[in-house]
C-alpha cells in the first residue's frame, strides 16, 4: 500500500498485516508503545493535539478514497496531485511545487492505475497547462487558493 496520509510530523496509522509501509524520501518514524500512548493521552493538551493529528490523517485517507470515485484516470491523477500539493506542496511564483520524487509507477500505485495510464494522463495534464515536470518533481500551475478545501 502506498500512502501519503502522514504529513511532516503527522501520525501514521499502523499498516494492516498484508500492507508494507515504505518511505519515498528520507523519513524518521518513531514507534510508541501502547503504555506510552496511554500516559500521553492523560495530558489534556497533548491529547487534543494527538486527536487533531488523527483527524487530519483520517481526512487525508478520506480524500484518497474519494479519488477512486472518478473513473477517468486523468481526473484521478489530477486529484491526487492536488491532494499532494495541499499536504506537501511549496507555493512558488508560478504555482505549487511538489518536491516529492514521484514516478509514474508510484502515482499509479497511489490511484490504482497502471504506469502507462498515468504517463498518458500526465501528458494530457501537461498539454492542458495544469502541470510541468522537472525531473521526477512536478509544478502544478494553480493558484494557492485552488488548494483550499
Amino acid at each position: 500500500m502506498i500512502t501519503c496520509e502522514a504529513a511532516y510530523g503527522g501520525i501514521v496509522l499502523p499498516p494492516a498485516p498484508e500492507e508494507l509501509l515504505e518511505a519515498i524520501m528520507d523519513s524518521r518514524l518513531t514507534l510508541l508503545p501502547e503504555r506510552t500512548v496511554t500516559r500521553l493521552l492523560e495530558l489534556p493538551g497533548l491529547a487534543n493535539a494527538l486527536l487533531a493529528e488523527v483527524a487530519e490523517t483520517l481526512r487525508r485517507k478520506q480524500d484518497t478514497i474519494s479519488n477512486f470515485g472518478s473513473v477517468r484516470h486523468t481526473e484521478r491523477v489530477r486529484r491526487k496531485l492536488l491532494q499532494l500539493a495541499r499536504d506537501y506542496g511549496r507555493v512558488t511564483g508560478d504555482g505549487v511545487k511538489l518536491d516529492l520524487p514521484l514516478t509514474h509507477a508510484l502515482l499509479g500505485e497511489m490511484i490504482g492505475s497502471e504506469r502507462e495510464t498515468v504517463t498518458r494522463a500526465i501528458d494530457q495534464l501537461e498539454s492542458a497547462g495544469f502541470l510541468s515536470r522537472e525531473g521526477s518533481h512536478y509544478r502544478l500551475h494553480v493558484a494557492p487558493d485552488a488548494l483550499a478545501r
